[in-house]
């Protein structure tokens, strides 16, 4: 699952790590806790569109909401169920299918949190995890074009850009902290995630089973990040005397995926 997550990178640090091409809309202020429903950053590619029809696909930073709302609901709200989307069923599910062959992103971040139940312990721990070199990581992400039926043609916000989070099973030290975790794609497949010219089901299936599991470094930060209202640098500096690696419980004590968070 992939709840909460970090993401300080600015536009520039992006655009070039990227090779963006067009940067739309404002820079978002850098934030330690982005939380569902919030905008976020990300990077998608689109054809370009000139007088003889769609051209050669473009490399976009845009803006986007975290939470992805179908371009069959009613209204935005279904977005909040829907920050994440298991991989499993990316190509099956409908809320994804369409999005998962044709709407694929990448979503920039410093690296996430995760709480920990431990027996005996009535408070969760969070931890916060990032690449073990501390670099940029890009979240496989799913996003949709919802069109407001109450804005006018001539609205330029008549169209709502959402976005989710692809999650897959963790395993080994994530496994201890909670069983899902965002999927990564690593820097040798950022291109063939976002390209448009991979369409077919069976081969995104392909590239999703391709994706190597991801070298994260974990560590326990204080509980403020608990509320949302909470943000800065602090938020996911390590707490002192504590352990670098998690508690390993039974297989069957792990903790299982929350709710409508994780579809």
């Amino acid at each position: 699952m992939c709840g909460r997550y970090a993401s300080s990178v600015r536009d520039a640090e992006v655009v070039d790590e990227l090779a963006v091409d067009d940067v739309v809309g404002d820079e978002l202020p850098p934030s330690w806790n982005v939380a569902p429903t919030d905008e976020v950053r990300v990077v998608v590619e689109r054809p370009a569109r000139g007088d003889d029809g769609p051209g050669e696909p473009r490399r976009q930073l845009r803006t986007a909401r975290w939470g992805l709302v179908p371009s069959w609901s009613k209204d935005p709200s279904t977005g909040a169920r829907m920050i994440n989307a298991r991989s499993e069923t990316i190509t099956e599910r409908s809320a994804f299918k369409a999005a998962a062959s044709r709407r694929r992103a990448l979503v920039p971040a410093d690296g996430y949190f995760e709480w920990q139940a431990v027996e005996g312990r009535r408070r969760k721990t969070p931890w916060f995890l990032r690449a073990d070199d501390a670099s940029l990581l890009t979240f496989a992400g799913l996003y949709e074009l919802w069109r407001d039926p109450s804005k006018g043609d001539d609205d330029p916000a008549r169209w709502l850009w959402s976005v989710s989070v692809v999650t897959t099973a963790a395993h080994d030290a994530l496994g201890a902290i909670h069983d899902r975790t965002p999927l990564v794609v690593p820097r040798e497949s950022r291109e063939e995630w976002l390209s448009t010219g991979t369409t077919d089901l069976e081969e995104v299936r392909r590239l999703v089973a391709s994706l190597p599991e991801p070298r994260l470094v974990p560590h326990v930060v204080g509980p403020e990040v608990g509320d949302v209202r909470n943000d800065g640098p602090s938020l996911v500096e390590p707490v002192p005397d504590q352990p670098d690696q998690p508690d390993q419980p039974d297989q069957q004590e792990r903790p299982g995926a929350a709710g409508g968070r994780s579809s």
